[in-house]
């Protein structure tokens, strides 16, 4: 459905005491919540379950106001997502939705046909995966190594079309939305001639699409293994990162009882110095694979209307480039001297 059409139907003057005869027919919204998990939404989001509908209804006035061209879901599940994770500001909530299309729209490389069965290679080399169990705080812990990647078989962006995949595929979880993620990152055997594909251009996209431009809450990043090349991949992503989400970055080296800290080694593979066996992606790749249709049904409403305006759009992609291209000129001396 377009972005059109649903907002036409769903912009009832102020105060109609019939707004609801309007809507168009979507799913009802169904609370998955633990009563803990609502009353931790209720501590961390400021989200009361007596005004939530309340809330999606006002996110979705906003759009149909201010973003009529915008093209997106309007669903209760899907805005709650954005509401959740800008704490029911409502503004907040409204830039993210507009950031999260902005992205979309800015990089076809990555965003056009983004289906799992199209990054099936990159599921296959393990480069991400979600471990099995969930760490204390109920957050799914996402791993990502780079050195299961060669450079020959497929460009960067193959990398970051997976990444997102898997973070669509968490973020329908309300247990998610609620507790957010951690990421572990295991950067053994990554060279400079690899350290070098992850320029400036790439390093803000990815960084403006995970603070700014998707419905996630990122509550950790624990870097294992990291070289010496490290200090200058951290040097291009540093100056990207909000001071809060920079904070959220631990660097453990190859001490795991400094990952263990953040980790606890019960739901880690043998691998990091856990207890959960060895391990094994393939039960995340079927789940993924699994899930085409809905990735196929969900992406399809999500629109680009002929008549977008320009003023839908946040992110000035020139600017972006003109920046970039000026940080690539200092970054390879700074990598070599790293390495």
């Amino acid at each position: 459905m377009s972005g059109d059409s649903d907002c036409t139907r769903t912009s009832p003057s102020a105060g109609s005491p019939s707004d609801n005869e309007f809507l168009p027919d979507r799913p009802k919204y169904v609370c998955s919540l633990s009563p803990d998990l609502i009353t931790k939404a209720r501590e961390e989001l400021q989200e009361k379950p007596e005004w939530r509908l309340r809330d999606v209804q006002a996110l979705r006035d906003m759009v149909c106001k201010d973003c009529p061209s915008l093209g997106t879901c309007l669903d209760d599940a899907f805005l709650l997502r954005f509401l959740r994770a800008r704490k029911f500001d409502y503004d907040r909530a409204l830039q993210l939705l507009v950031n999260y299309h902005t992205c979309r729209r800015s990089w076809p490389e990555v965003f056009n046909n983004l289906k799992p069965s199209a990054i099936k290679p990159v599921l296959e080399s393990g480069f991400v995966t979600v471990l099995p169990r969930l760490d204390p705080e109920g957050r799914h812990v996402v791993c990502i190594r780079p050195d299961r990647w060669t450079p020959s078989n497929y460009p960067i962006t193959e990398n970051i079309r997976a990444i997102y995949l898997t973070l669509e595929k968490l973020i329908q979880s309300e247990e998610t939305q609620v507790n957010g993620i951690v990421i572990l990152a295991d950067y053994k055997g990554v060279s400079l001639s690899k350290a070098s594909h992850f320029g400036p251009f790439v390093a803000k996209k990815v960084i403006g699409i995970l603070q700014d431009g998707f419905p996630i809450r990122i509550k950790a990043v624990n870097i294992i293994n990291e070289p010496r090349i490290f200090k200058g991949i951290f040097a291009i992503i540093k100056p990207f990162l909000k001071e809060k989400i920079a904070n959220r970055f631990f660097l453990h080296g190859c001490d795991l009882n400094s990952l263990h800290q953040n980790i606890p080694p019960v739901i880690l593979p043998e691998e990091y110095g856990g207890t959960a066996g060895k391990l094994d992606i393939s039960a995340w790749n079927e789940l993924l694979l699994a899930s085409e249709e809905d990735f196929l049904h969900d992406f399809s409403q999500l629109v680009l209307p002929c008549d977008t305006s320009p003023h839908d759009m946040l992110v000035s992609g020139d600017a972006d480039e003109k920046q970039c291209d000026d940080s690539l000129r200092g970054m390879k001396p700074q990598l070599y001297y790293c390495y």
